[in-house]
């Protein structure tokens, strides 16, 4: 029949052998109160967090990496399919609104292109060249870094992209949730997050999801702190693209120059940026 796959025996014993696909650890879940199922699904989320933990040194590692090629003027990628590809393209979406970054500096790339950020495009995380064909439109070159993103650490669209970047010399990191997996393999960089089985069998959008979550908020985060987007604590680069921030930032300006909120307004309206207006301030009253 037409768009369904069979599996042989071998894949389906593998994938019985990865963490992400074994028998969830509660059953019966349909006789569950609400109360019942909200309280399980809690403490499996408690032990993403120390899954996480453990990889620290990883993540780091390229993290490193990241801010290297940013700094010499490359861009970073994040690839995936599903929900591990629509993680990638939020991270990614958020970074010009948060640090004030070009729109092309953080760029993320889901199999099926943008149709699949909101409905399932149907095998297209199967394609096994169409992940290098999707960098090659952004002119993907070696002074960029590619992160794969994929629970199972086995998707072919992700694997494929990953493995033409290790030909062309890019440098390029993954984030899975099952060990020694091929995604692994094709990554200079690859980071594992062992969160074990799922609250409902396979349903990797749960901890799986939760745990990308959270590497790709420390990827960015970290890096663009040390790029210079955050001075002390605060976004001084974030766009003031709404009310809620325009009046953040007068806080900001507020605190770190010690003056009313109506100055604070002034400067932010006249120089629109948090940096700039600080910097104008303190070059004035140091003359």
């Amino acid at each position: 029949m037409a768009g369904i796959v069979y599996l042989s025996q071998k894949e389906i014993t593998l994938m019985t052998q990865q963490l992400t696909e074994q028998s969830s650890a509660h059953d019966n879940l349909e006789d569950r109160s609400i109360s019942d199922l909200l309280t399980l699904i809690n403490a499996e989320d408690q032990t993403v967090p120390h899954a996480v933990s453990k990889v620290l040194p990883q993540i780091e590692s390229l993290i490193s990496d990241v801010v290297r090629k940013l700094r010499q003027g490359g861009r970073l990628f994040y690839i995936g399919a599903g929900t591990s590809g629509r993680l990638g393209i939020l991270d990614a979406s958020e970074c010009p609104p948060t640090f004030g970054v070009e729109h092309d500096k953080v760029i993320g790339l889901i199999a099926g292109g943008d149709r699949a950020i909101r409905k399932a495009v149907e095998n297209a995380e199967d394609d096994v060249q169409q992940g290098w064909r999707d960098l090659q439109n952004f002119n993907i070159n070696d002074q960029d870094i590619v992160v794969g993103i994929a629970a199972s650490g086995r998707t072919p669209y992700v694997i494929g992209a990953l493995a033409e970047c290790q030909k062309h010399n890019v440098t390029t990191g993954s984030i899975s949730c099952n060990s020694d997996s091929l995604l692994s393999a094709a990554a200079n960089h690859p980071i594992e997050v062992l969160v074990g089985p799922e609250f409902i069998t396979g349903s990797t959008r749960m901890k799986s999801g939760t745990a990308q979550k959270l590497v790709l908020n420390m990827i960015t985060t970290a890096t663009m702190i040390q790029l210079g987007h955050v001075k002390g604590n605060k976004m001084i680069d974030m766009q003031l693209s709404n009310e809620k921030l325009v009046l953040r930032g007068v806080a900001m300006i507020q605190e770190q120059l010690n003056i009313s909120k109506d100055e604070a307004t002034n400067l932010l309206m006249k120089h629109h940026s948090v940096r700039n207006a600080i910097s104008a301030y303190q070059k004035k009253h140091e003359s």
